[in-house]
């Protein structure tokens, strides 16, 4: 069942526009410190985590801003300081910080008290799907939803809060232009280095990776048989809208007849805003859930999987790092093309003859799970997609995201 949609986020942003107005006064008329605030819109994860521990072990001083008592725990177990974000101690730590971190917006810490911080906006994969002042979806409203008057206020209030983002990272060149247009900022805004959120997969050699990524899986879903191949679905979000990849009940039977011929199994991890009703007619150790519930953040799991099958998600760029052979099911991909539009064609990406059912991706499984030189085949594309998108593959994205930072609030040291 989808939580989110941009028609209704949008319409709690216009209603709390004086909250706005006030946060903006005091932070006006208030000092900023010299610490760090940091937030992440998945939890504790994902590239804002990647810099904490960066900056921990520099001696930075930061607090974690956290949205719920799961990810207070999670912090509290980890030893990073936290904070509720929308407490008065939460906006207070906001409106004195020198920088705030964040991987999807300024709601990620108290965005009431962001103006006049140095933001490191680190988002959170390249995109495929077009985002920002790209995609038509994101000036939605539920308020007045006809009104052009209202998408032109949504669209000049996005533009004009992105001016705030101080430095956004980006994987290469290619991507820097996606985010430049999206955000509608400069090109001074963006520095290709390399995203945080990866670093966790050209780190140490590909076995040791594979196997801290098993012992991963099996700690959030339970443990995995020795030999077992593990094919991870994760399908994208669609604004509010009904998944419409659930497979049907004969789909269903279909699907665990051929991942038991292969001694196969798969895993699904809906998106984090609108999870589909993904339940077997009956009960089997074929199919498993991998929610956020369960894994905060999958990229570092990625290593225990044998194919990645998605649609339209920005997750086969960091499948292709590994590399993760990819797989495609776009049951709606001509009404997704028309409603949010891709960067580049998704043809270049997913191939031309694309999967609109499980009927017809069940051979391609299938192809995949029994044949080597198929595998091997989509194996090569990955790499080669790795090439286009990645500038780096080094391990050091992390590091050079927290140079560049200090280096633009002028800390830097030799």
């Amino acid at each position: 069942m989808a939580s989110f949609s941009f028609g209704a986020g949008n319409a709690k942003k216009l209603a709390r526009l004086p909250l706005y107005g006030i946060g903006r006064l005091v932070t006006l008329v208030t000092p900023r410190g010299g610490r760090w605030v940091f937030g992440c819109g998945a939890g504790i994860a994902d590239g804002a985590l990647a810099v904490w521990d960066a900056a921990s072990e520099r001696g930075i001083d930061a607090v974690w801003l956290t949205t719920t008592d799961d990810e207070a725990r999670e912090a509290a177990r980890r030893g990073i300081p936290n904070l509720p974000k929308m407490s008065a101690r939460g906006f207070w730590a906001t409106a004195r910080a020198r920088v705030a971190v964040v991987t999807h917006g300024f709601g990620d810490v108290n965005p009431y008290a962001v103006t006049g911080a140095f933001v490191a906006q680190l988002w959170h994969g390249i995109p495929l799907k077009r985002i920002g002042l790209d995609a038509p979806e994101m000036v939605r409203s539920a308020f007045l939803p006809g009104s052009a008057a209202v998408r032109r206020l949504i669209a000049w209030m996005y533009r004009r809060s992105a001016q705030r983002i101080g430095v956004i990272p980006a994987a290469s060149h290619l991507v820097r232009g996606r985010l430049e247009s999206a955000f509608g900022i400069s090109d001074a805004h963006v520095a290709v280095t390399g995203e945080p959120r990866v670093d966790v997969l050209s780190r140490g050699s590909a076995d040791e990776r594979r196997r801290a990524a098993r012992e991963l899986v099996a700690r959030a879903a339970g443990p995995v048989p020795d030999g077992r191949r593990l094919l991870l679905y994760a399908p994208t979000w669609r604004d509010g809208d009904p998944d419409p990849g659930v497979p049907s009940g004969d789909e269903w039977r279909d699907l665990i007849a051929l991942l038991e011929e292969h001694d196969a199994q798969l895993m699904i991890r809906s998106h984090r805003l609108g999870e589909g009703d993904y339940a077997p007619p009956a009960a089997t150790d074929r199919v498993s859930l991998l929610g956020a519930d369960l894994l905060a953040d999958v990229t570092p799991a990625l290593p225990a999987f044998d194919a990645l099958i998605t649609d339209y998600s920005s997750l086969v760029y960091d499948a292709a790092l590994v590399p993760l052979p990819a797989l495609f099911l776009a049951p709606d991909v001509d009404d997704y093309a028309a409603r949010r539009g891709f960067y580049g064609s998704y043809a270049e990406i997913a191939g031309e003859d694309v999967a609109a059912t499980w009927g017809e991706l069940l051979p391609e499984i299938a192809r995949f799970l029994g044949q080597d030189e198929e595998r091997d085949r989509r194996r090569r594309k990955a790499v080669a997609l790795t090439s286009r998108m990645h500038a780096f593959h080094d391990g050091g994205n992390t590091r050079r995201v927290l140079d560049e930072i200090l280096r633009r609030i002028g800390e830097a040291k030799p």
